[in-house]
């Protein structure tokens, strides 16, 4: 059953702007598959970003395509290149993607695609994770919400406090290079989250697969916002 936040993105899809400024339903947009499934990640070593970076601008060219979607809810491999973060000896590991990655250019502009307010943003610097990241609150009805941005550059990040009211289509930062990103190949990680449960700058992206329900009712489906047919 569908989360009251995810009925009423459901209710409201005809008024949100794009998160950036691409068609994510063009031919040249194409699903990547980050799983156990894929046996060209068993061959890469991940931890290695220019290697990362290859094996994602193989995968495009596989399918003729430039951008790369996909991820919610995706039971992932690629995490193992950060054990620190993902995996520890007091908890499950974590491998279940809560927000949706478009991977493409660094550099590309991320656009608001509500009004909103800057809710929170910090430079989550460790190897694998966040890298400069942006949070925005928002207000449909009266529900409040919020979306994460992750892997973006410091420049635009330094320009903000929270506080400060995005009108919606606005540009207010740009998909990030490696290392700055969290030295990731460049992408944006997109997510939709219902209670920020009293966090700042950062919010868990990844999940333990045992705890799937709970995870997806707190972060429904960003496609509900994207609006991609490839997702």
């Amino acid at each position: 059953m569908p989360s009251p936040l995810a009925e009423l993105l459901e209710r409201h899809q005809h008024e949100f702007g794009p998160v950036l400024p691409v068609d994510l339903s063009a031919p040249d947009v194409a699903r990547l598959d980050f799983t156990a499934a894929n046996p060209l990640l068993t061959d890469t070593n991940l931890r290695d970003t220019d290697a990362f970076s290859d094996l994602v601008a193989r995968l495009l060219a596989a399918q003729q395509a430039d951008i790369g979607v996909g991820g919610y809810l995706e039971n992932r491999v690629i995490y193992r290149r950060s054990p620190t973060l993902f995996a520890d000896d007091s908890a499950p590991a974590r491998s279940l993607h809560l927000g949706v990655d478009v991977w493409l250019r660094a550099g590309t502009p991320v656009l608001a695609p509500l009004d909103a307010v800057v809710h929170s943003l910090a430079d989550n610097a460790n190897f694998g994770d966040y890298g400069p990241t942006i949070i925005l609150q928002h207000q449909l009805e009266d529900t409040v919400f919020y979306t994460l941005y992750g892997h973006l550059t410091r420049r635009e990040t330094a320009l903000l406090r929270p506080g400060m009211t995005i009108a919606q289509g606005t540009t207010f930062a740009e998909v990030g290079p490696p290392p700055e990103n969290g030295d990731w190949p460049p992408h944006l990680h997109f997510q939709v989250i219902a209670d920020m449960q009293g966090r700042q700058g950062d919010f868990p992206g990844v999940a333990a697969p045992a705890e799937r329900d709970q995870w997806a009712a707190l972060c429904p489906d960003p496609n509900l916002v994207l609006q991609s047919q490839w997702l």
